[in-house]
């Protein structure tokens, strides 16, 4: 039997796994609101939630995270962050950057380690994260944190400034872009002297229909970046983990460029048809299971039916395919159990 490690690295290299890796993240949000109900699901599905242990969740005083309980705060790059919903992420509302003579004072923060969550830790907790990974058998990992580059430019100027900016190219913004680059290289050159099997970069990129700018502007301002940033990772033979949400299939081809392995696009807003026509094969998909219509309001039946349909139409026995769901309110745990048994039905299709 292969270890979690192996496994996932041999689905990601389409070497024949013996399953199709799977994850079910639960936000805190709907941690919360699901309670002791939630609590039995979790029991219920050690396959899904290896490290789940009963009872030692306080749903009653749960402890948010700053960046994730409601109110206001300032990141480490001097944006003002708002969160409306205990447990989920805020938003920008207060850049740092909407007027550019703020620039010259503007002073990158410590290269630390986040996670997707953005949540930040010190280089000695991220160390001994990975090193417990690795003796347990299980992928090393480092992210890139989420809203590494595109994002960041947004959360630091704003949509609409930095919309102009890609048109009117000012040398501010070149500078910028260099700033924020430098910072993300040197996270990537910290995870790898860590000796991580794969890097995490993630971004949004996309809307519900289209990506944020033209597949032209993408490939002028963020591709050689993306390059930049992924050129060590692929020398030292490591797996490049690329996220996005929203529409992103007419980018595939940048993605490629830049050398990601794996790619993380969401199933319904991309299509699953389009995405076993344009991607199957081509990248590894760590498939977003939909989190907007059929999960946290659809039947048992139809929650089945949707992770069948993407077995058969995405997965190979060869591999390629892997799944992440995250549960987020208004999710009820009727249906995360039919999640689960759904993705523990099918991960074996193509070997059982």
């Amino acid at each position: 039997m292969l270890t979690p490690r192996e496994n996932y690295i041999r689905n990601a290299t389409f070497n024949r796994p013996e399953y199709i890796p799977c994850i079910v993240y639960i936000s805190p949000a709907s941690l919360v609101e699901g309670g002791g109900e939630l609590e039995k699901v979790m029991s219920r599905h050690p396959v899904m939630f290896p490290d789940f242990e009963p009872g030692k969740i306080d749903f009653e005083h749960y402890e948010f995270l700053p960046e994730e309980t409601i109110g206001d705060i300032v990141d480490p790059w001097g944006c003002k962050w708002r969160c409306s919903v205990n447990g989920i992420i805020g938003t920008v509302i207060e850049h740092a950057l909407t007027d550019w003579s703020a620039l010259k004072d503007l002073t990158p923060p410590p290269v630390l380690p986040q996670n997707a969550q953005r949540i930040t830790s010190d280089w000695d907790a991220e160390r001994e994260r990975i090193e417990r990974a690795r003796r347990e058998g299980n992928l090393t990992s480092g992210s890139i944190y989420h809203g590494f580059f595109f994002m960041r430019l947004q959360d630091l100027r704003g949509f609409g400034n930095l919309m102009c900016d890609l048109v009117e190219e000012p040398p501010e913004l070149w500078r910028l872009i260099g700033i924020v680059k430098d910072h993300a290289a040197a996270l990537v050159g910290h995870y790898l002297q860590l000796d991580v099997d794969e890097v995490f970069f993630g971004e949004d990129l996309g809307t519900q229909t289209s990506s944020f700018i033209s597949p032209a502007m993408f490939a002028k301002f963020v591709t050689p970046v993306y390059k930049e940033l992924i050129a060590p990772v692929k020398k030292a033979g490591k797996l490049v983990y690329l996220h996005s949400d929203g529409y992103i299939l007419d980018l595939m081809d940048d993605f490629a460029a830049a050398g990601v392995d794996i790619i993380n696009p969401q199933d319904l807003v991309n299509g699953i048809d389009a995405l076993a026509a344009e991607v199957k094969g081509r990248f590894c998909i760590s498939l977003d299971v939909d989190r907007q219509t059929v999960v946290p309001f659809g039947t048992r039946g139809e929650i089945h039916d949707l992770i069948e349909q993407e077995v058969r139409k995405l997965g190979d026995p060869a591999g390629g395919l892997q799944f992440v769901a995250g549960i987020y309110p208004p999710t009820p745990p009727e249906n995360v159990d039919a999640l689960c048994e759904a993705l523990e039905k099918f991960r074996t299709f193509w070997w059982a």
